[in-house]
C-alpha cells in the first residue's frame, strides 16, 4: 500500500473515485480511513491510502510538495491527452497543457485535496 496525505480524506474519496475513476478498496468514513484501487485491478493491487493531514509532520510535507508545486503521485495512463479533456470536462484544473519530453508524454492537475498529481504516458 501506498499513502498520499490529502487534507480532507472524505472530499479525496470522492474525487479520485467519481472524478478520477478509481474503486473504493476499502471506506470505513468512521475513522476517517479510505484506501482506493486501480479500477479493475486484481485484489492483490496495490491500494492508494488517502491519509488525513493531521498530523503537523504530515501536514508539513504535504504543504512543502504543494508549494514547490512537485507532483505528490504519478498516475501511468495509455493517453495524456484524452484523460486530459476528460479531466478539464469534468472540471478539473491542471497547471498547463500535456507537454512531452524524453521520458513520454504528462500533464499536472490540482486534486483540490492539496496535491499536484502528475498523469504520465511513456
Amino acid at each position: 500500500m501506498c499513502s498520499i496525505h490529502v487534507k480532507d480524506p472524505a472530499a479525496a474519496h470522492t474525487f479520485y473515485t467519481e472524478t478520477l475513476g478509481f474503486e473504493t478498496l476499502m471506506a470505513m468514513p468512521e475513522y476517517n480511513l479510505f484506501i482506493i484501487k486501480d479500477p479493475g485491478a486484481d485484489t492483490g493491487s496495490t491500494g492508494l491510502l488517502l491519509e488525513p493531514s493531521d498530523n503537523p509532520i504530515g501536514a508539513n510535507y504535504m504543504n512543502a510538495v504543494y508549494e514547490a508545486g512537485m507532483p505528490a503521485v504519478v498516475l501511468g495512463v495509455p493517453d495524456v491527452q484524452a484523460e486530459y479533456q476528460r479531466l478539464l470536462a469534468a472540471g478539473v484544473t491542471f497547471k498547463g497543457e500535456p507537454a512531452e519530453d524524453p521520458s513520454g508524454i504528462s500533464a499536472v492537475f490540482d486534486d483540490g485535496c492539496g496535491n499536484f498529481v502528475q498523469l504520465h504516458q511513456d
